[in-house]
This record gives C-alpha cells, sequence and structure tokens, in this order.
C-alpha cells in the first residue's frame, strides 16, 4: 500500500510539474504559474519609478547620440550585447572578426532601447544588425565585415585608424 500511494504521489507530482511548465503566449511569459509581460502596463496606478524609461540619458536627441558616437569613434558598433558578450551570432562573428585587428571598438547595445536601434537603422538607412561604422563611413553587417576582413580590404580601411597595424595571422 506505501507503494502504491507513493507511486500515486509520484505520478501527481510529475503531471503538476509538467503542467508549471514555461509557455509563451501573444507577448505574455508563463513560467511556473507565474506571469510576465513583454510590454509596458498602462495601469494608472503603476508609480512612475517603475514605468519603463529609455538607458540612453541626455539632453541629446537619440538621433544626436548615433550621430555623436559615429563621428567621434573611429570604429562603432551597434550590436545586440556588448563585446564582451555578444547576444546573437552576427554581432558575435562581427566582434570577432574585427578583434582580430585589435583596434579600439566603440559600441552600444540596440536591445537596451528600441529608440536608439530605430534610431540607428534610420540614421544607416539598414535594416538589420549589427551594424558597423568605420571613420564615420556604414559599413555594413557581420556578412560585409568578414568578406572585406577575408579580401583584405578591411585592413586598409583599418590602417587609417592604427597606422603601424598588421593584418592578423
Amino acid at each position: 500500500m506505501a507503494r502504491s500511494l507513493s507511486s500515486m504521489l509520484l505520478r501527481n507530482m510529475t503531471n503538476f510539474s509538467a503542467a508549471r511548465m514555461s509557455t509563451q503566449v501573444s507577448g505574455l511569459s508563463y513560467q511556473n504559474a507565474m506571469k510576465y509581460s513583454t510590454t509596458p502596463s498602462n495601469d494608472p496606478d503603476t508609480h512612475d519609478d517603475f514605468r519603463p524609461t529609455s538607458k540612453v540619458k541626455s539632453d541629446l536627441s537619440v538621433k544626436d547620440i548615433v550621430e555623436q558616437d559615429v563621428k567621434e569613434n573611429p570604429v562603432m558598433m551597434y550590436i545586440k550585447g556588448i563585446p564582451e558578450m555578444p547576444r546573437c551570432g552576427f554581432s558575435s562573428l562581427a566582434v570577432r572578426v574585427l578583434k582580430e585587428y585589435r583596434v579600439p571598438i566603440s559600441s552600444r547595445n540596440i536591445l537596451e532601447d528600441l529608440e536608439l536601434k530605430d534610431a540607428v537603422k534610420a540614421y544607416s538607412h539598414w535594416p538589420t544588425f549589427p551594424q558597423i561604422f568605420i571613420n564615420g563611413e556604414f559599413i555594413g553587417g557581420s556578412d560585409i565585415i568578414l568578406n572585406m576582413h577575408q579580401t583584405g580590404e578591411l585592413e586598409k580601411k583599418l590602417k587609417e585608424i592604427v597606422p603601424s597595424q598588421k593584418k592578423p595571422e
């Protein structure tokens, strides 16, 4: 009897655990019976301290920030994640290629701010990420950087930044 009782409890616990697994439904995530929203609440009772805010803090517009980034940084990347921990394969590829040349890389994480992401798209007239700018010129994404690396064109572009730079072996 004890054995059948423990078997019954084990079956019920397994069924209960399976019912509580994560499920994604129209912008909402359900995990372990908790509901997480991926969109901001329109609840008027929500205090302003808890409302989503822009991650880019400045008196400049987001468009001006993008222009300033591109103008002031010899190698500027707008990627998903950060160079030390890219959040997509294309961003990772672009970072790896550029790190081969040991040039200073400036970047912004477009996943942190939707306004920044949209401003970068509008600035470059390019819909996908990563987006790489070298000496103020829009170069493209990871596929273009990789192609330029393979043909030697990237070395020439980056030589303008660090003249004594040698191509990686």
